[in-house]
């Protein structure tokens, strides 16, 4: 459990350094004009540059912390599900027992 524990965050923060290194290395290949660049339109390209090469990447190279986010993710809604249900029929248990008194005061009223 301790390895899922921060599942979510470590994915979160290996995503965020791919496409950190990946706006890093175009910004230095803009810089040094091996991908054309010219004003603020340039840096929005190359943040998309950045972006539509990170992805794959990520897609590639953090499956295994995909795979551990979906299944803490997965845990937690079950848990959620099992603590819903388990509330329901509470509810439904105390609901019967309501009807089941009302009904025997009537039974017995008449």
């Amino acid at each position: 459990m301790s390895s899922q524990k921060h599942a979510t965050l470590r994915y979160t923060s290996m995503r965020i350094s791919i496409f950190l290194s990946c706006l890093l290395i175009s910004l230095v290949l803009g810089h040094y004009g091996i991908i054309p660049v010219t004003g603020n339109t340039g840096v929005v390209f190359l943040v998309l540059i950045a972006g539509v090469v990170s992805a794959p990447l990520s897609y590639v190279l953090l499956s295994k912390q995909r795979d551990a986010m979906s299944a803490q993710l997965a845990d937690k809604v079950a848990a959620r599900r099992a603590r819903s249900a388990a509330v329901a029929a509470q509810e439904d248990a105390a609901d019967d027992a309501a009807r089941a008194a009302e009904a025997a005061r009537t039974t017995t009223a008449n």
